[in-house]
């Protein structure tokens, strides 16, 4: 029962994973093995310093979409699973409502954002925000909040992040709503009887208790910040919202055959970041239960 699922996880995940890192120090075309050419670190020389302009877009992208799902639909996620936890009439309902983007495909949520939401003429966004002209949400690239002469944070990726929010806020709802389910409420009567108000019983008493919550919590939403791709690219990738994932993609799928070594390298920086962050967690997790089993 444990050898099968193991030998498809090491043929279906790690062989690739370890094939990308070894081809990122090649040149290939991904047509013939025969092509197969070692440079060295010359993929990655050539993204730090020809291709810089695009790695720092991207990466400023790929850091200003994970500061965003914290700040916003981390945070509107805990509002949403808070007030439905109260057992309000109607929570089964909204509860549907707010987690129905969840489990809808990624590229489906981009297509109705693109169709329906920020069509040029006649967008929901269009009709509300234009004053009854026509708005080119997509494909506006002037910066709305520029960082130096040549990078920052374009108007048609500030959109993008309206559409990446609506899908994770359900997500994280529903992360939140099953730890709230599990908090004593024994502990709430205690925080009331001592004179908190709600607000602070939430913060030094019940979010406290949702560490286990918070901590995947924080690694899902890295991780979805850093491979961040389906949406963005169902958009089309308008120019300035690309991300490393975009970035690898295009150079792997280059017309007439892709840049396999430097497109595999920017994988590999994508997967160095992604790995870091999981090793935090499974350590912590570790540690956590080490010190459980202890006390």
């Amino acid at each position: 029962m444990a050898g099968i699922p193991t030998i498809l996880h090491v043929f279906l995940v790690w062989i690739p994973t370890i094939a990308s890192i070894g081809l990122s120090f090649t040149n290939w075309k991904g047509i013939r093995f025969s092509d197969i050419a070692w440079v060295g670190f010359k993929n990655y020389h050539q993204i730090f310093t020809v291709f810089q302009k695009n790695f720092y877009q991207a990466l400023i992208n790929n850091t200003v979409l994970l500061i965003f799902l914290f700040v916003g639909p981390t945070a509107l996620g805990i509002l949403l699973a808070y007030i439905l936890d109260k057992d309000l009439r109607g929570t089964r309902f909204f509860q549907g409502v707010f987690f129905t983007p969840v489990v809808l495909s990624l590229a489906v949520v981009g297509f109705m954002w693109q169709s329906v939401i920020y069509s040029t003429e006649n967008g929901l966004a269009t009709q509300i925000f234009g004053g009854g002209n026509p708005v080119d949400w997509i494909g506006n690239q002037s910066f709305l909040i520029p960082i130096g002469e040549d990078y920052g944070v374009s108007r048609n990726f500030v959109a993008i992040l309206v559409a990446i929010a609506w899908r994770h806020s359900g997500y994280i709802m529903v992360l939140y709503l099953a730890g709230l389910k599990s908090v004593d409420n024994s502990l709430r009567e205690a925080a009331m009887l001592d004179g908190s108000n709600e607000w602070q019983t939430f913060r030094h008493v019940v979010f406290p208790s949702l560490k286990p919550i918070n901590v995947v919590v924080s690694v899902i939403t890295v991780i979805e910040a850093l491979r961040a791709f389906d949406i963005i690219y169902v958009l089309n990738t308008p120019r300035k919202t690309e991300v490393l994932s975009i970035l690898t993609t295009n150079n792997l799928l280059g017309e007439g055959g892709g840049n396999v070594g430097r497109g595999s390298a920017y994988a590999t920086i994508l997967f160095v970041l992604c790995f870091g962050f999981v090793i935090w967690y499974v350590t912590n997790h570790y540690r956590n239960t080490q010190e459980g089993a202890d006390s």
